[in-house]
């Protein structure tokens, strides 16, 4: 079979491979050096666009607008670009097996590939409740979000259930998204999650109250403390009903499931140091074996703002690690070094007219500030998580861009805090003092 030999090698074919190949060309990287090794047919693309944009009753946004690295402001690479500046795609392209000890990739289709530098940029599988053997959860019509491919199943089956019911199992980011999204196109939505309130890992209870209060308004039907235990199909096999663990039975003409991912690390098992769930690395992205790097999802790096080593999965990190690791790796050829990698963390969403963003920390005592009422024409609330007497923490919706900028400041800056009654009444203007 087909043997092909690079400098260096992307293996992954998503947020990070678009933002490590425009840093790797930026950095001067000659034609034929550089190849990406995706699983996906099409060229990197901001993957954010598939739970929003992308399932819009009008307008939805498609192919090529939203490839790489649109995301950030940045141009975008058509796939015309990666053929202009010498690098290789090798798309629908699934490696199968790694030896990083004798630096080869194996491909399904029994093709090599060798490398001298190998960037891990494999990013993470959707959890699937067949995983678990879930009844009847290979029926048809049951979706999950992660690939263009399956937004593209999403929509067609959007458009062929007009006003339909949709049941979307899940009260994360995927779950608020999505069903947003299903009702503006008028599906009939119930979304059901088994914690006490929606983005646990993120919101208070008072953030939560506020959404599924606004979702509500919106005629998004919400069940708390359950989940689904099985699905019962037509005769044409497509779902039909789910079955939920507190006994109650939903109609359902379509199903998407948001209940998290993995970081998609098995082909390098025992072959790399693993810490919390990923690849273990340090400030630049490398891992313990030479020459190889980790970026985005897969990555357990040092987070220095908070002094452990933490997982972020978020296209913003997506992004950054990987032109750090890019900066890092042609530096280091030239004898140099580059800035320790000093992030901060960032969250962010937009559905219905609401749009938050959260950076740092979200650990320590909380303040509420704002207009929190879900029913409000423009609504405008925020927190700040304090710790050790300092905000480390910050979220908002509804902010300006001065206000968004000025959250970010106040959670890497960490500023004392005295009167926590007083910080409730200033709200946003306290970190635009900062």
């Amino acid at each position: 079979m087909a043997e092909h030999s690079f400098k260096y090698i992307i293996v992954g074919g998503g947020v990070s491979a678009g933002y490590a190949a425009k840093e790797f060309v930026n950095q001067g990287v000659k034609p034929g050096e550089l190849a990406i090794i995706s699983k996906e047919a099409v060229a990197p693309y901001e993957r954010p666009a598939l739970s929003k944009a992308y399932l819009f009753p009008e307008s939805p946004a498609r192919l090529p607008g939203f490839h790489t690295c649109v995301g950030s402001g940045g141009e975008r690479l058509l796939p015309e670009w990666y053929n202009e500046k010498g690098v290789q795609l090798h798309l629908s392209t699934e490696i199968v097996k790694a030896d990083l000890a004798a630096k080869s990739l194996t491909s399904a289709k029994g093709e090599t590939f060798t490398y001298q530098t190998l960037v891990i940029a494999t990013g993470s599988t959707v959890i699937r409740l067949t995983d678990f053997g879930v009844e009847g959860a290979d029926a048809k019509n049951i979706f999950y979000l992660r690939e263009v491919d399956d937004a593209d199943k999403l929509y067609e089956a959007i458009k062929a259930k007009k006003n339909g019911k949709a049941v979307v199992v899940g009260g994360g980011y995927i779950g608020l998204e999505l069903s947003a999204v299903l009702r503006l196109n008028n599906i009939d939505v119930t979304m059901v999650y088994p914690e006490p309130w929606c983005m646990p890992r993120l919101f208070t209870a008072e953030i939560a109250a506020f959404y599924e209060g606004y979702y509500a308004n919106k005629g998004v039907n919400i069940i708390k403390g359950t989940v689904a235990t099985g699905f019962t199909s037509n005769s044409d096999g497509e779902v039909k009903e789910v079955k939920l663990k507190d006994g109650r039975v939903l109609e359902a003409d379509i199903v998407v499931v948001g209940v998290g991912g993995r970081p998609q690390i098995s082909l390098f098992k025992g072959q790399v140091e693993e810490e919390k769930g990923g690849i273990k690395t340090d400030s630049f992205f490398k891992t313990n074996v030479s020459d190889v790097y980790a970026v985005g999802d897969v990555a357990t790096f040092p987070l220095k703002l908070y002094n452990e080593d933490r997982r972020v999965e978020h296209v913003d990190h997506a992004r950054k690690s990987a032109e750090q690791a890019a900066k890092a790796i042609i530096a280091a050829e030239a004898g140099k070094t580059v800035e320790e990698y000093d992030y901060l963390p960032y969250f962010y969403s937009r559905s219905f007219d609401l749009s938050w963003q959260f950076y740092g920390d979200n650990v320590g005592e909380t303040v509420l500030f704002g207009d929190n009422n879900p029913a409000s024409p423009k609504p405008n609330f925020g927190t700040y998580w304090i710790k050790d007497g300092k905000v480390i923490g910050a979220f908002l919706e509804g902010g300006s861009p001065d206000d968004n900028k000025a959250i970010a400041k106040v959670a890497r800056v960490k500023p004392a805090v005295e009167d926590v009654n007083q910080l409730a009444k200033e709200g946003i203007s306290f970190a635009s003092k900062i």
